[in-house]
Order: structure tokens, then C-alpha cells, then sequence
């Protein structure tokens, strides 16, 4: 149960006076019925919001797919730079959908975006092991020696890169899959072997695949299978429908 001017302020329709201004003049409705208490406490799980007539998600739980465009931080915010989080309607920002992880920002493709911070922790811990795979494209040919010099780890300047699996897919495009996270990683472990990435593109997180429906710039929510994959994949209890 939740303080009904509480959860406006949640979901970002105004700080607690304005929201509570709203309550007291009958703008909002719980399960249809108007309310003008805006202390009296609501399941917000369950309850069916409206304001000033209008369906209004109360959800403070949510879970994104987001197809990242090149060109922007992925942050909850910059002052000087557009991050992913334009893409999204405001009220993202303000559940606390975060992204987990970060991609470069010329980087595109598969980001994930959750409220669930213990799932985020999770997925980003070393010792989960949750694979991601990219596909890299270089400014040369890749051959076997690069393959087998990923899969027996290579050594950077400030850590060892653990073994990845390193798929030649074209003359100058491989897919690499690896379980790390490490700051420019993927583009540090080509550099090692003498190749640097001229585009980076990310396909998997874990048991969830990037929607081939979804254009850059695009997102939508987890279905109900991906999100249980990704439990699994962090070894925790997925939400119950």
C-alpha cells in the first residue's frame, strides 16, 4: 500500500504540492472512483489510475528493450549531451528505470533498461557470468590467430580479459561473445591483436536478443518469457504476474 500523492509523485506528475493540489480538486480517480485524500493509501499494484479523465500507468515496476542509436551517453542524465534516457516518456526516469550497463556512445544496439536493482547488480556481476554477444567490425582482416588469441584471454594494460569467443563472420567482422563488462573492452581486445573496431554493435544480453523489429532509436517492454529469462539468468526469483 502506497500514500496516493506519494505515487503521483512517483510517476512524475508533479512535485507533492501540485499533486496534492490535483487530488483535493477530484482529478483523480482509484479503480473509478474519485479521491480527494491525497493521503489515503492505495494498492499500487492493482489499482487503476486516472487523471483529469485520462488512463494513467501507475506501474512502478518496469522492464525495457531499447535498440540504442549512436550518438548518445547511455545515462540517467547529462547536462551537456542527449542519453538514452530521451527516448524514453519522462515517467521512466522517474520509476527509476535505469539502464543496466552502459554501451559506448557510438555503439549501437541491444540495451536493457530496469527499476529492479538487484536484477541490474546481478546481470552486471563477474561471477554470474552472463554473456553478451557483439558484432565487430574492424579496420582489417581477421584470421584464426585472432580467434584463438580471444579464446585464450588477452592481457590488457590494467586487467586480464577473461577467454571470448571470437566468430568470423565476414573478412572484417566477427561476433564476440564475452561475460565481462570492462570499459571499452571489446575495443581494447581487438587493439591487442592489431585490429581497431570501426563499428560495434551489441546482439544479446544474456538470454535476451535484440527484436529485429525494433529500428535505432526504438524500445518496448520485456514480454513476460524474455523477463523470466532474465531472472533465471541472475539467479533470482522472477516478479509474479
Amino acid at each position: 500500500m502506497l500514500r496516493l500523492d506519494r505515487w503521483l509523485v512517483t510517476l512524475g506528475v508533479g512535485s507533492r504540492s501540485e499533486v496534492q493540489k490535483l487530488v483535493r480538486r477530484g482529478a483523480v480517480r482509484v479503480d473509478g472512483v474519485a479521491v480527494t485524500d491525497p493521503g489515503k493509501q492505495v494498492d499500487e499494484r492493482s489499482a487503476a489510475l486516472t487523471l483529469q479523465g485520462q488512463p494513467l500507468d501507475g506501474r512502478l515496476t518496469r522492464h525495457v528493450m531499447l535498440h540504442k542509436p549512436a550518438g548518445l551517453l547511455t545515462a540517467a542524465r547529462d547536462k551537456k549531451q542527449p542519453t538514452v534516457m530521451d527516448l524514453l516518456p519522462e515517467a521512466y526516469a522517474s520509476i527509476g528505470c535505469m539502464p543496466v550497463g552502459r554501451l559506448d556512445k557510438d555503439t549501437t544496439g541491444l540495451l536493457l533498461l530496469t527499476t529492479d536493482g538487484e536484477l541490474n547488480h546481478r546481470l552486471l556481476a563477474p561471477g554470474r557470468h552472463v554473456d553478451k554477444t557483439y558484432r565487430a567490425q574492424v579496420d582489417g582482416e581477421l584470421t584464426q590467430a585472432h580467434v584463438e588469441a580471444f579464446a585464450a584471454g588477452l592481457h590488457l594494460f590494467d586487467f586480464d580479459a577473461q577467454p571470448a569467443l571470437l566468430e568470423i563472420i565476414a573478412p572484417d567482422t566477427g561476433l564476440v561473445t564475452v561475460h565481462e563488462g570492462k570499459f571499452h573492452q571489446i575495443k581494447r581486445m581487438f587493439s591487442t591483436v592489431g585490429r581497431e573496431v570501426t563499428a560495434l554493435h551489441r546482439l544479446t544480453f544474456g538470454s535476451l536478443t535484440l527484436d529485429p523489429a525494433l529500428s535505432e532509436g526504438q524500445w518496448r517492454e520485456l514480454t513476460e518469457d524474455e523477463l523470466a529469462a532474465l531472472y533465471n539468468d541472475a539467479h533470482m526469483e522472477g516478479p509474479q504476474p
